[in-house]
């Protein structure tokens, strides 16, 4: 076999392969000679099927299977002895004109990049610290409380006021036509929670049960019910019964129905924080671990190969239909999902793991056993039965890989803040976990 290599563009390339014609044949001629022992035609006993009967009729198929066969493997013998890091599948076309007696096929492929990674001593990172505030732990104590609140009916003169469950009767008409969904009997709901419209909430508040209202209401241009998005309704409201809520109080009690170990507010306090300091601590990590490689990014140079950046275009619509699937959108297979959508997050997840690739071999920034050992560890610790939980873990490929990944980010995050230029910011608990 002679292999020739040329350089078309950047990263494409071309490969010529050829093959002895005779190889091929003898392939197929061995493959069909196999396949009559087992083929069943009617009219043959089974293996007794003459071969030239099995040639015509598997013949063609045959043919394909080796040619596929011997040009691959021609392709990975030719790759291999020329060093070559091959991204994506080759296109492979026959050529014309071969010598007599032999096959000629171009195979046209793009390979991996050379990286190089830039000088991190200059790029600058921002390092965000944050702590876990008294106000923060009494913040999580009362939504705690909140999901375990109970309800008593209020008097009948008592206004519906925000924090009580109000249960309604509605009906809403758009230019005086009723509408999908715009009525209901028996409703509950709890004012100032914003599971309504702000303007539904408004309206209620202040009722007195057995009180009915009427009020407009503009639907959001954004509505999710597409329907009425944008659209003006004339709504009736009855007001059927307010329910004060009752939180339960902050003791031993509380603690115990949390499943606190140490059931003494004194515990379930010191539980808070340290669940929460567990939460900031995975978060500032993500954040300053995604400013890490973005400054490894901007600093490295190297062209992006299409075929890479293509596979990751499919994955990703690939994720977009199911999640559309998982939402119970019908047809999600065939919705149309532009690949541009998706372009610049796939070009950005080629780009990074080729750098990182790069720095970690490198740098030697592998996982090593123990670092995935303390890894799981870690993960486990915030379970009632942490052994459970690592033997969760060694049982599965796929989950230890997870966390040998984990590990190597990690690794490459440390390297770089240990080179790059940092700026300490301390940011706010409540803008850390995404609250007002």
């Amino acid at each position: 076999m002679a292999v020739v290599v040329e350089t078309l563009e950047k990263l494409e390339r071309k490969m010529t392969l050829t093959l002895p014609v005779g190889v091929i044949h003898s392939e197929v001629q061995s493959r069909l000679k196999r396949l009559a022992r087992t083929v069943k035609m009617d009219g043959f006993r089974p293996g007794k099927v003459p071969m030239n009967v099995v040639s015509q009729r598997y013949g063609y198929s045959v043919h394909y299977e080796v040619m596929n066969d011997k040009v691959g493997e021609a392709f990975t013998s030719a790759a291999n002895e020329a060093k070559l890091r091959v991204a994506g599948q080759p296109r492979i076309t026959e050529k014309e004109g071969s010598p007599e007696g032999e096959m000629a096929f171009d195979a046209v492929f793009e390979v991996y990049p050379e990286v190089k990674l830039g000088d991190l001593s200059g790029a600058e990172v921002q390092k965000l610290s944050a702590e876990v505030t008294p106000a923060a732990i009494e913040k999580t104590l009362d939504i705690l409380r909140k999901q375990r609140r109970s309800f008593a009916q209020r008097a009948m003169e008592a206004p519906a006021q925000n924090g009580d469950r109000v249960t309604v009767d509605f009906e809403g008409k758009i230019d005086g036509e009723a509408f999908p969904g715009g009525k209901a009997e028996d409703f509950q709901f709890i004012l100032g929670d914003g599971q309504m419209l702000k303007e539904f909430e408004d309206a209620t508040a202040g009722m007195k049960a057995g009180e009915s209202k009427t009020f407009q209401l503009a639907f959001p241009a954004d509505y999710h019910g597409k329907d009425v998005a944008g659209k003006s309704a004339d709504f009736m409201v009855s007001l059927k019964k307010i329910e004060a809520a009752h939180l339960p109080e902050v003791n031993e009690a509380l603690a115990k129905s949390l499943g606190i170990a140490d059931a003494t507010v004194q515990g379930l306090h010191a539980d808070i924080r340290k669940n929460l300091e567990r939460e900031v601590k995975a978060r500032v990590l993500s954040r300053n671990k995604q400013s890490a490689l973005d400054a490894l990014a901007a600093a490295a140079e190297l062209d992006l190969p299409n075929a890479a950046i293509q596979a990751e275009l499919e994955r990703l619509i690939a994720g977009a239909r199911a999640d559309l699937k998982q939402r119970g959108v019908k047809d999600s297979d065939k919705a149309p999902i532009p690949e541009e959508i998706f372009r610049p997050q796939a070009e950005r997840r080629v780009r990074l793991g080729l750098v990182v690739g790069e720095l970690v071999r490198s740098h030697a920034l592998q996982a090593r056993p123990e670092q995935i050992k303390a890894h799981i560890d870690e993960l486990a610790a915030s379970y009632e039965k942490p052994a459970e939980v690592v033997r969760w873990y060694y049982g599965d490929n796929k989950r230890m890989a997870d966390v040998e990944a984990m590990v190597v980010e990690n690794n490459v995050t440390e390297f770089i803040l240990a080179k790059a230029k940092i700026q300490e910011k301390s940011i706010d608990f409540d803008e850390l976990m995404g609250q007002s």
